[in-house]
């Protein structure tokens, strides 16, 4: 497995929005997504008094950034948890506030890479797609398991795929015939089942069913929806929150869940607004940023990003 090639997504604008929180001393900055560890190993290295903490769920993958960020070892603490866990982990660690926090939503790119893991769709591989491989249940059980009702609803909300009838109906007629256990036979029956005219627009037609699966199969957004409030939640007054998101769904969540922080509480007509209604964050982007141009023809993978950013002002009203 090559770390080289592994590429941080906006790396410096993530790098800009959580420095002012960074530069205090005993800072505290928390990776949710330790991945190969791209982003972390540049926060370690831009600010050498900060203390990190990262998480992943995938055991592979914490044990490459562990190699990465050996130079770092007496300021990093790698931990085996989902990123929803993090109160859980802070507690244990006893730090219950943290001057920073970072999600990279993407999957990273060692999981699309190795072959046997069964996200992309550009190759044949078994239909796992699980982040944590030892548990809950694979695509293929997904996908040969689930009812058709279900499937329907699974494809539309999380792949936003209109042709998704289409195609759960000829997933439904082959799985009787064999289960499906290898991604290449989806990604023919996809293609098989879609119309002509669905076929021209937007790069492989496998993309959105394969991101569905990936989603149910992860939890990804039912996680999210807890994540982003509780890392809102530990950060310390002055603290900085920023988050790269890769599909419109958890996009929405995350402005959802800051645009929420940002906004006072008051009834409507308050000459004054009394502190316990007063927002208790500052949103940092204006909407969500994109990469530039240039960093897209570097990292193909960087194309479909949103950053957005955001500040504690003040602390809950009790």
């Amino acid at each position: 497995m090559n770390q080289v090639r592994h590429v941080p997504v906006m790396l410096q604008r993530c790098l800009d929005l959580l420095a002012p929180a960074l530069t205090e001393p005993g800072a505290v900055v928390v990776d949710c997504t330790l991945g190969l560890g791209g982003h972390s190993e540049a926060l370690l290295a831009a600010f050498p008094d900060v203390r990190l903490v990262a998480l992943d769920r995938d055991q592979e993958a914490l044990r490459l950034s562990g190699e990465r960020l050996a130079p770092y070892a007496d300021r990093a603490t790698l931990v085996h948890a989902v990123y929803d866990e993090l109160p859980e982990v802070l507690d244990r660690l006893g730090t219950p506030r943290v001057q920073g926090v970072l999600f990279d939503l993407g999957v990273s790119s060692m999981q699309l890479d190795e072959a046997d893991r069964g996200f992309a769709y550009a190759q044949d591989s078994p239909l796992d797609m699980r982040m944590d491989q030892t548990a809950g249940v694979s695509a293929a059980e997904v996908l040969n398991t689930y009812p058709p009702g279900e499937l329907v609803r699974i494809l539309r909300a999380y792949g936003e795929e209109k042709q998704a009838r289409r195609i759960v109906s000829a997933v439904v007629k082959e799985r009787e015939k064999e289960p499906f256990t290898r991604s290449a036979r989806l990604v023919e029956l996809i293609r098989d089942a879609l119309p002509q005219a669905a076929k021209r627009t937007g790069g492989n037609p496998a993309k959105r069913t394969f991101q569905a699966l990936r989603i149910e199969v992860n939890g990804e957004l039912a996680v999210l929806e807890r994540s982003i409030p509780a890392a809102v939640g530990r950060l310390a007054v002055g603290g900085r929150i920023a988050v790269l998101s890769y599909h419109s769904l958890e996009d929405r969540l995350v402005k959802q869940v800051l645009a929420a922080g940002a906004a006072t509480t008051a009834p409507p007509g308050l000459p004054v607004v009394p502190e316990r209604y007063q927002p208790r964050l500052k949103l940092l982007t204006r909407g969500a940023e994109l990469p530039t141009e240039e960093e897209v023809a570097e990292n193909r993978r960087a194309a479909p990003a949103r950053l957005r950013g955001a500040q504690r002002i003040r602390e809950d009203a009790l």
